[in-house]
């Protein structure tokens, strides 16, 4: 954890504010920009469902999906999952939508054999890509290599040089393959040292991409500006298109009570914060199995576990809230504050000329916290745009009205 922080704010200092300044005075647009933004703005939704009308009906253009590992263990043959997705890509493809598909995770590599730090393998994972790529060709439209790099949970156990140079050395082996493809990468926010790590890539690909959920996490308030800061940033780093691969707002969530909180806390068997970091792991074994098993995995000290715990982003997990100020301000997190940020972040992007485009983040609520396991954890249960049955909330219809008004890739 400690070579994270260390490479963000290193990286962060020296990255940062000298891109920010320098982008006010280039060109706001090149032929990489012309390229993709002449044929349209790139509209799509995360983790969409197969009820194709309801979404062509919200004018997305474009899907977001993950590619499963290819191959069964030995690389011998193409997995169940591998052509399940195959045969969903082309169900996309035959109503109408483009895909952007995002190449397996590291740990999926990993599980096979394959690791980026042994001799030559970097040369196999490159060509398992490849591969994958080839046996899809016609089904999807741009590639995303790797997600979120720099994400302890998607990127352990690999360093961030590590991890860079297993996006990279994908990128270089896609660009003889591509075609019309587009390709290129994201990160969480700023992820100052990624982006100067993969420098040496920039010229094989077509977009550079970001994630980014003001007012979401961290307890802290969101500020619309933030996307403009942060694909400023991008652009001036990097001379690429900037591709928004996932924004969101939560529709639900608030603070909880100090009772309520103390309530939690004595149901993982501690009496209060400081009690939990005297009687950590008793704190951590009465934890939900998911955040209990992600905190051993990814973090060796005590001092780690109850940072990662108690204060960074798992806190809203573990109190299954959201904070106080955790939003933007006049978008409360209610069905109705998640339309207004749809409506008001959309034409915003679109008028940012170096941008290519705007994913969604996602297409249906879900009944059960992916990160924690709690079904009353709001954090990552109410992105969606339509409720967990399928019907359309409010963000639904301002996503329709926005993605409306743009010329379309």
């Amino acid at each position: 954890m400690e070579e994270f922080i260390v490479n963000q704010i290193k990286y962060g200092l020296k990255y940062l504010p000298t891109n920010l300044v320098k982008s006010f005075f280039i060109p706001k647009t090149n032929a990489d920009v012309r390229k993709i933004r002449d044929k349209g703005f790139l509209c799509g939704v995360c983790h969409p469902n197969e009820d194709y009308e309801q979404l062509a009906a919200a004018n997305v253009g474009w899907v977001r999906i993950d590619i499963p590992y290819p191959y069964t263990d030995t690389d011998g043959e193409w997995s169940a999952d591998f052509l399940n997705f195959k045969e969903r890509c082309r169900g996309y493809v035959e109503h109408g939508f483009k895909i952007m598909a995002v190449t397996p995770y590291p740990q999926s590599f990993l599980d096979c054999g394959h690791d980026i730090r042994k001799p030559g393998e970097d040369r196999k994972i490159a060509a398992i890509t490849c591969e994958a790529v080839e046996a899809l060709r016609g089904l999807v439209h741009g590639l995303q290599v790797a997600n979120e790099m720099g994400i302890p949970r998607f990127t352990h156990p690999f360093t961030m040089q590590e991890a860079a140079r297993f996006i990279g050395v994908q990128l270089q082996a896609l660009a003889a393959v591509k075609g019309d493809l587009l390709v290129g990468y994201n990160s969480a926010g700023p992820q100052a040292d990624l982006h100067a790590l993969l420098r040496p890539y920039y010229r094989y690909m077509d977009y550079v991409g970001f994630d980014l959920y003001v007012g979401c996490f961290f307890g802290y308030p969101g500020f619309l500006w933030m996307y403009d800061a942060l694909a400023r940033y991008l652009w001036a780093m990097t001379g690429k298109p900037v591709l928004l691969e996932e924004f969101g707002y939560i529709s639900a969530g608030k603070p909880k009570t100090r009772a309520e909180k103390q309530a939690i806390l004595r149901g993982y068997g501690v009496k209060s914060e400081k009690d939990a970091r005297a009687h950590l792991q008793t704190f951590i074994d009465r934890l939900p199995p998911r955040i209990r098993e992600e905190t051993l995995r990814l973090y060796d000290t005590d001092d780690e576990r109850y940072t990662f715990l108690l204060r960074g982003d798992m806190r809203q997990h573990i109190f299954r809230e959201l904070g106080r100020f955790c939003k933007v301000p006049g978008m409360e997190h209610t069905p109705e504050g998640q339309a207004k940020f749809f409506e008001t972040a959309i034409p915003r992007f679109y008028r940012t000329p170096y941008m290519a485009g705007a994913i969604v983040y996602c297409y249906s609520d879900s009944d059960r916290c992916y990160v924690c396991g709690q079904e009353d954890c709001p954090t990552e249960t109410r992105w969606g745009l339509v409720t967990c049955d399928g019907k359309p909330k409010p963000s639904y219809y301002a996503v329709q009205k926005a993605f409306g008004a743009i010329k379309q890739y």
